[in-house]
């Protein structure tokens, strides 16, 4: 039995798992004034941003720190459990650019509050958690095309210092 037959289950179920928590526990606690401290989590973050009115930045949040990350779970589901699995590989890679924007964004957000002397900020579990979820759901996904590409003796079309058409 391969190695990867016993770690790509582990592997996606702690993904998933991570993500989950990652949505429903604080992110970042934010104290001000001494008295007040908000611990949102990240679907109250983008809640709040709704019912704000805020509905353009709420739909660009969710997009890329909800659906984006639970759709790229999915698609490496699929590219672990499908014969085809060529079809969902490639799909994996286009969802991967993504991954570790809101991740950043919320690293941003920690600092600008820190040297701003307005509230003082600090990473709470949500943030490690969504975090761990980024970083497995890639090993998963570079495991599965490494995987793929042996299998089927595939490699890659770009060479080695050559740029891509379209790049600058």
């Amino acid at each position: 039995m391969k190695i990867t037959a016993i770690l790509l289950p582990v592997l996606l179920f702690a993904a998933s798992m991570s993500f989950a928590l990652g949505l429903l526990l604080p992110i970042a606690s934010f104290d001000r004034l001494w008295v007040f401290t908000d611990r949102p989590s990240l679907i109250e973050i983008v809640t709040g941003l709704w019912q704000g009115g805020d509905r353009l930045i709420a739909l660009v949040v969710g997009l890329f720190s909800l659906v984006f990350p639970a759709a790229k779970l999915l698609v490496l589901q699929f590219a672990a459990h499908s014969p085809d699995k060529a079809h969902w590989v490639e799909r994996v890679g286009v969802l991967s650019k993504w991954s570790m924007a809101d991740v950043l964004i919320v690293a941003l957000v920690i600092f600008a509050a820190k040297t701003s002397g307005l509230a003082d900020a600090a990473a709470q579990p949500g943030i490690w958690f969504y975090a761990a979820s980024t970083l497995l759901s890639a090993a998963t996904a570079a495991i599965l095309t490494k995987e793929w590409r042996s299998s089927t003796g595939h490699r890659s079309t770009r060479t080695p210092g050559r740029k891509l058409p379209g790049a600058g």
